[in-house]
């Protein structure tokens, strides 16, 4: 018979992939960090908590204020029909490549504005929108429970 007691080692934390991992996230975010782009209309943007993930290669930027005026590239626009924005996105659109129709609205713009941008890039044939956004003051983990 044994009667030898077998010492058991005590379970070890690795944080070696711990510290991989964060290092990776650090990188990850530091290179899709954007910088706020200044527009000519003083445009209020929503907010979110959501980050963007990709760089886009072409961009035109459509600003819509809140009072419904639009601003394409920093130019205001003086009409504000859905066939001017038409024109007005043609116009501003590379000849070659794809493009990002990128939407700023206003967070007190109406919905009909954003439809109408919507509306006038898909009759200039441009299928690529995003929205403009900014990070909310106050993330999920600053919230409060009832």
């Amino acid at each position: 018979m044994n009667f030898q007691t077998t010492s058991r080692d005590e379970p070890e934390i690795n944080l070696i992939p711990f510290i991989d991992i964060l290092l990776v996230v650090l990188i990850f975010l530091m290179l899709t960090t954007t910088y706020s782009k200044y527009t000519e209309l003083q445009v209020n943007l929503p907010t979110a908590d959501a980050e963007s993930s990709r760089d886009k290669p072409r961009e035109v930027i459509v600003s819509i204020s809140s009072d419904g005026r639009y601003a394409i590239d920093r130019q205001v626009l003086t009409e504000t029909g859905v066939e001017a924005l038409t024109r007005a996105l043609s116009s501003a659109k590379p000849s070659e490549g794809d493009v990002v129709i990128v939407i700023s609205a206003d967070a007190a713009a109406t919905h009909q504005s954003v439809i109408n941008v919507m509306d006038a890039a898909r009759r200039a044939n441009l299928v690529q929108i995003t929205f403009a956004t900014q990070q909310s003051s106050s993330g999920p983990a600053a919230r409060t429970r009832p």
